[in-house]
């Protein structure tokens, strides 16, 4: 057996702590679960990472810096050295390390089987999923997505659908709503939520009127009622087993308050999708409503 040449690094702040061992010679790839296992597997986001798991890929799948989890086990962990040549690509890297991750995960599951908790169709031999997002067609397979019949250019989208079908589905919605800060561990996706999916929502709800507003739900398959004091509550079938319900007030000026929006989420969302995999597909759904409201 050939020894490989590694340096445990020591010394002041800033260094690799003692114990992580880095090899400049090239290693087989690590296994992300490899690294998930020295995490604490609570998706706090302190490491800039949505979950434990995406943190794990992007230290064995493009050398992200382990020390970016305050809590991981690092006695003995051996890394190859990260070529950091083209830092602008790393979070491409990462998105795509991630895909490839996922894409293996689903390679073993039987698209038979679960089907139907994720309310999918799967009527080609097993072979693909098929099923609704945001009012579009998609269709996945074991060697890639597909939507509208066209491949996915953000690797977001990829990697949210790719979630939601190696969720194999959980308990199904039961109009039990609540907001994202009763989700676990969701403190840092609340204002994220608020900026990118409900502040917008808000400016591109307010100047429509109620049949544009219709017009837009049935192109989601929506459905649309009044509900209390709020204007409006629309609840949005983003995935299947994903609806998100809008509540929209409108703007009173009078009164001095802008137009605002609450989404609210399944209790069980969490059983199809992590948190950052939500609040993307909230945010997906902002940006889709626009578009159908700039088309009417």
């Amino acid at each position: 057996m050939v020894s490989i040449p590694t340096t445990v690094l020591h010394g002041p702040k800033g260094s690799r702590p003692p114990g992580l061992i880095v090899s400049s010679a090239r290693t087989d790839p690590m296994n992300p679960f490899d690294i998930l296992k020295r995490t604490p597997k609570t998706n706090c986001g302190r490491c800039g990472h949505p979950t434990c798991l995406a943190f794990a890929a992007a230290v064995a799948k493009t050398g992200a810096d382990a020390r970016r989890c305050p809590f991981i086990d690092l006695n003995g962990l051996t890394l190859a050295a990260p070529e950091i040549d083209d830092l602008d690509n790393l979070p491409r890297q990462h998105d795509l390390a991630l895909i490839e991750h996922l894409q293996s995960k689903i390679a073993t599951l039987e698209f038979t089987a679960v089907a139907a908790p994720l309310g999918a169709l799967c009527n080609d031999g097993g072979i693909s999923l098929h099923f609704p997002y945001l009012g579009r067609k998609v269709r996945v397979s074991k060697q890639g997505i597909t939507m509208d019949g066209a491949g996915l250019v953000d690797p977001r989208d990829q990697i949210l659908l790719y979630n939601y079908v190696h969720s194999g589905g959980g308990r199904p919605p039961d109009q039990s709503w609540i907001g994202m800060e009763s989700l676990p561990n969701s403190i840092s996706k609340i204002k994220t939520l608020a900026r990118y999916g409900e502040d917008r929502l808000a400016n591109c709800l307010a100047p429509l009127p109620p049949q544009s507003i219709e017009t837009i739900g049935a192109a989601l398959g929506a459905t649309i009622e009044a509900a209390g004091t709020a204007d409006l509550t629309m609840t949005v079938p983003v995935l299947p087993m994903v609806p998100q319900r809008i509540i929209f007030w409108g703007e009173e000026p009078e009164d001095g308050f802008a137009a605002k929006v609450k989404i609210l989420f399944d209790h069980h969302v969490l059983d199809f999708l992590d948190l950052e995999s939500l609040v993307f597909s909230a945010e997906r759904m902002a940006e889709r409503i626009g578009v159908l409201a700039s088309s009417i």
